[in-house]
């Protein structure tokens, strides 16, 4: 590997190259896991089904990942999931509101947990971890409330085609996804919001001294990360058609923080990558159905899962690039011999 390729690359490196291995050795072990066939005009295949899937933990990852850049972290988002789609639920059979507006009150449910969460971190100064544990562990109360504690169920053609629809033969979620982390990408690394949020991240006191409102832009994080919650929530919903206050989005929150820690995200703030955060995503998701297709027993799936994203982890940890970069210097110099 050439070392200047190697320098200017290494970040993306580890986690391109840990899922290309990951994809690879699915398909050896499970059979037509690479095949994409085209049915009724819709794309069917274990690879789409790996973006259909991975869908809520995208966009659950994407927010988390500005929240991160901010030096914070929000535990709320399984909770907020559960909320927003018992929000869907509980209006799209109790009322007569357009679709519309029913999606509306979602995403605004999801905003309004954002902004409390915002409010304790940068207002109140509470430890981001503490202040979003608070809801972590009410969210699914205050959404069983919402529920009467029973799974809700529906029917709607438009949140049925937000679950399971297709549009140009690619499910409709995944559309929503690709737009939303593609208007992100642009908006963290095209205008100066990025660079201001990153900035709070590496030095808050520092981004303060130099004109840049913090706190408000802490609260924009936190509502950002409840938006993109409330859009998973309503994904979630739609996909099982009701509302399961105890079960949906269950532990995706950490599957989140992984995502980003997998992409090189530092939990202390400051860069982050959302291209290489969506990377850290399919990995997990690939993971996770390649577990379930293998038909290994359901006891070992986490174990197995944790264990390989540990290595992935390793493979890309600051010490293996320090002696791969070591590796390349010395060769290099023998050459120049």
């Amino acid at each position: 590997m050439n070392k200047q390729f190697w320098l200017k690359h290494q970040k993306a490196i580890g986690p391109v190259v840990s899922l290309l291995v990951i994809i690879l050795g699915t398909a050896l072990l499970t059979p037509g896991f690479l095949k994409l066939q085209m049915i009724d005009g819709h794309l069917y295949g274990s690879l789409l089904d790996v973006l259909h899937r991975g869908t809520p933990t995208a966009l659950v990852a994407l927010g988390m990942a500005v929240v991160i850049g901010t030096k914070g972290i929000d535990l709320s988002v399984g909770a907020v999931i559960a909320i927003c789609g018992a929000v869907a639920a509980v209006l799209t059979v109790n009322t007569d509101w357009p679709v519309i507006v029913v999606l509306l009150a979602a995403m605004g449910a999801g905003m309004a947990c954002g902004l409390w969460n915002g409010f304790l971190v940068a207002v109140l100064g509470v430890q981001p971890i503490v202040a979003t544990l608070i809801l972590m562990v009410a969210g699914r109360g205050i959404a069983q409330m919402i529920t009467g504690g029973q799974i809700v169920t529906f029917h709607s053609d438009t949140l049925n085609a937000i679950g399971n629809g297709f549009f140009l033969a690619v499910p409709i979620r995944v559309w929503i996804a690709i737009f939303i982390v593609a208007f992100t990408m642009f908006l963290m690394r095209k205008t100066a919001l990025g660079m201001f949020i990153e900035a709070i991240g590496a030095n808050a006191r520092s981004s303060r001294l130099v004109g840049i409102e913090a706190r408000t832009l802490v609260v924009i994080a936190y509502m950002f990360s409840g938006l993109c919650a409330s859009i998973a929530g309503i994904i979630l919903a739609a996909d099982i058609r009701g509302a399961d206050a105890n079960n949906a989005g269950l532990w995706l929150e950490l599957d989140a923080i992984l995502a980003v820690v997998i992409a090189g995200g530092a939990l202390s703030g400051g860069r982050i990558y959302l291209g290489l955060t969506m990377i850290g995503v399919l990995i997990i998701q690939t993971l996770t159905t390649a577990i379930l297709t293998s038909g290994l027993p359901a006891q070992y799936n986490l174990i197995v899962k944790a264990t390989i994203v540990l290595l992935v982890l390793l493979i890309q940890s600051p010490r293996t690039r320090q002696t791969i970069s070591a590796y390349l210097a010395r060769k290099g110099a023998r050459k120049d011999v």
